[in-house]
């Protein structure tokens, strides 16, 4: 192999890697559970690049995963059901909806090591399932140190809706910060023209707050990405840096 096909090769490798944001996706079967529908909702967790399907990334066990319900949380980590998709570990749960309430569905997973980048990644994520038309509770913070506090009701939404959030580090708004987004592309999968499009880049005003307007049916992901202020062990336990993401998962539906 001469030098140059080396140099293509290791900045295709680079290219490839920085492209595809990772996102901790949290989905219910349905955040929206009408007094005639099932009680049970299927909560399913995975590590991946939501917008292009793929690749699956390995899940270990999480630190932490439960549900908040009207003030109160409830721990689920041990219901969580590990299961397989192109060899990488993610994990589902079958949950039953008790009693009219917006349930916050939230997980911290076990930090990632991503060699590329060099750091740790933790995503503290959530979504929220509104059953029986409580309509309240939506807002309430699970008490993450890094959250998207939601400004709109992330349910009920429209396509072409805005979603407005404001992120938080250890309880303070965060100023400027970088959120990424992007579209948990199923079924007829959008067509990606050029690799900007698979991750939209957006960043909070100086209180702390951002705003995207969604163009398609489905599911957004909003990640906002903190530098940690410790660093942990990696696999060789060296020191490295740790990225700290707060994510919101919200759904829009196209008005018939």
């Amino acid at each position: 192999m001469n030098i140059h096909t080396l140099y293509t090769l290791l900045f295709l490798l680079l290219f490839t890697t920085s492209s595809a944001a990772h996102f901790q996706v949290l989905l219910p079967s349905s955040n929206i559970i009408n007094a005639t529908d099932s009680k049970t909702v299927e909560i399913t967790a995975m590590f991946t690049h939501p917008m292009e399907q793929g690749p699956m990334m390995e899940m270990a066990p999480p630190k932490q995963f439960g549900v908040l319900v009207n003030g109160h949380k409830e721990d689920l980590l041990t219901t969580l059901q590990p299961k397989l998709q192109d060899g990488k570990t993610f994990f589902s749960i079958s949950y039953s909806l008790k009693t009219p309430a917006d349930y916050i569905f939230f997980i911290e997973p076990a930090p990632y090591w991503e060699p590329a980048e060099g750091k740790l990644i933790i995503h503290y994520t959530k979504v929220v399932v509104d059953a029986f038309d409580a309509q309240a509770g939506w807002d309430k913070l699970v008490g993450f140190p890094v959250e998207i506090e939601p400004l709109v009701r992330p349910y009920g939404l429209w396509t072409g809706n805005a979603f407005s959030g404001l992120v938080k580090k250890d309880g303070k708004p965060v100023s400027f910060a970088q959120v990424e987004v992007e579209y948990f592309n199923v079924g007829k999968k959008i067509k990606i023209p050029a690799d900007p499009f698979i991750t939209q880049v957006i960043k909070t005003d100086a209180n702390g707050v951002f705003t995207y307007t969604m163009p398609k049916a489905g599911w957004w992901g909003f990640a906002a990405l903190l530098d940690g202020d410790d660093t942990l062990p990696n696999p060789k336990g060296e020191p490295v840096p740790v990225e700290l993401g707060a994510l919101i998962w919200v759904r829009t539906v196209d008005m018939e």
